[in-house]
């Protein structure tokens, strides 16, 4: 049996895709502690698994953190310069504590500090990507945030976008500065930038979606593993919301479904009820799940509005599936084979929202163009087109075959020795 510490920061999206790992992972019998921001104690409490807090903490009721962290133009350097880099010499502290006896240490992007004890050889170590974009490959550029057009860049070959990326890597030089103060105290190479250099583990890194959403590229870490998708279920509901939710799927036909996640719901804005009255128009049934928003006025009896839900069971239920394209939320409609209409907020969801309109199994609308009028169009359209909804039934069959916290498992298992 083997002590294995999994580090993640970030959103429900972000610590959900670890849960599934280590709940495999206590199942073969090893010892797994999932370390992570305070907050999802409770959380990964609820599984079995060990927990240990890992700084910065967060707030998931600041409204304020949410408007500042889903901002499609500062977002990221909210989360990297504020939130993240300030507090390296704390996480840093905490990590090295909760890895004292541990066996091996799997990382997510975002957990700087991990990458710096694996680096220094202290535990053996994994890193880990939730999405493609992380990879920022120059064979298949992402679309960034700030600029989701760099993803059409790609026609122009990787010479052209590998000095794209160096100029936007030098834009954000100083962002690391600190990190890289912190490395030099730690006799690490400080020429290096640790946003971008220092998060891949040259001993094995897990590619945390599936085949096929995206494939290798030649720029990839060598020691890359595409695992699938490591899909983890979770309902914030309850049973209340449940009863309701039974009761109205059985009522009619199958409904559109408008998911935000964890963190763009609480950025939703106008975004809820721009899609009840969207529904009206086309005279469809839907199922809000809005979280902690309130949704105003009266909805109509054909539009529910529920907290939350098994995702896993609605998105099987759906019509079409209307989200703000997380990797948790795009892979799921991908793995049921509803076509999607992705409503990108931040960070990743451009990059993801892409890639499904590559796949031809759904459509995009930016967050900030979302009406009435256009987000009718789109949805009229998906659920208008017989071969967008083939080709994912088809993808959806394919992800199905995956087991993302499986195949995880077998590389952790690997690199023990187990």
């Amino acid at each position: 049996m083997a002590r294995i510490v999994l580090a993640t920061f970030g959103s429900h999206g972000d610590v959900f895709p670890y849960i599934a790992i280590a709940v495999r992972l206590k199942e073969r019998g090893h010892d797994p502690v999932m370390a992570g921001p305070a907050v999802y104690r409770a959380d990964v409490e609820a599984h079995g698994l060990t927990f240990a807090a890992l700084r910065p903490a967060v707030d998931l009721q600041d409204p304020e953190l949410y408007r500042r962290a889903m901002d499609p133009k500062r977002g990221t350097v909210f989360v990297v310069r504020e939130l993240l880099v300030p507090c390296i010499r704390e996480s840093y502290a905490d990590i090295e504590r909760v890895c004292e006896g541990a066996d091996l240490l799997v990382s997510h992007a975002l957990t700087y500090a991990a990458h710096m004890l694996g680096e220094r050889g202290s535990i053996p170590w994994i890193s880990t990507a939730l999405m493609p974009m992380m990879f920022f490959s120059a064979h298949d550029p992402p679309a960034l945030s700030p600029i989701p057009w760099l993803a059409r860049t790609r026609i122009l070959g990787p010479g052209v976008v590998g000095l794209l990326r160096r100029l936007i890597r030098r834009a954000g030089w100083s962002w690391g500065e600190p990190i890289r103060e912190f490395r030099r105290e730690l006799g690490l190479n400080a020429k290096l930038d640790p946003l971008w250099d220092g998060q891949f583990s040259p001993d094995g890194v897990l590619a945390l979606f599936s085949s096929s959403f995206a494939s290798a590229q030649p720029d990839w870490p060598p020691a890359t593993t595409i695992c699938g998708f490591p899909f983890h279920d979770h309902d914030f509901g309850g049973d209340a919301d449940a009863s309701r939710l039974d009761a109205f799927l059985e009522a009619g036909p199958p409904p559109l479904v408008f998911s935000l996640g964890s963190s763009a719901a609480r950025a939703a804005g106008d975004f809820y009820d721009t899609a009840a009255a969207a529904a009206q128009q086309l005279g469809r049934r839907a199922v809000l799940v809005t979280g902690s928003v309130a949704v105003s006025g009266e909805l109509p009896s054909d539009v529910l509005a529920i907290r939350s839900s098994s995702l896993h069971r609605l998105f099987e239920a759906a019509s079409v599936v209307i989200h703000a394209g997380g990797i948790g939320s795009t892979g799921l409609a991908l793995m049921v084979g509803c076509p999607q209409l992705v409503v990108p907020f931040a960070h990743d969801q451009f990059d993801n929202a892409i890639r499904v309109v590559r796949h031809g199994v759904g459509r995009s609308l930016h967050r900030r163009r979302l009406t009435v009028r256009r987000l009718t169009r789109n949805v009229a359209h998906i659920l208008g087109d017989a071969e967008m909804r083939s080709r994912a039934t088809v993808l959806g069959e394919r992800v199905r075959g995956e087991d993302g916290p499986g195949a995880a498992c077998d590389v952790i298992e690997q690199i023990l020795g187990t």
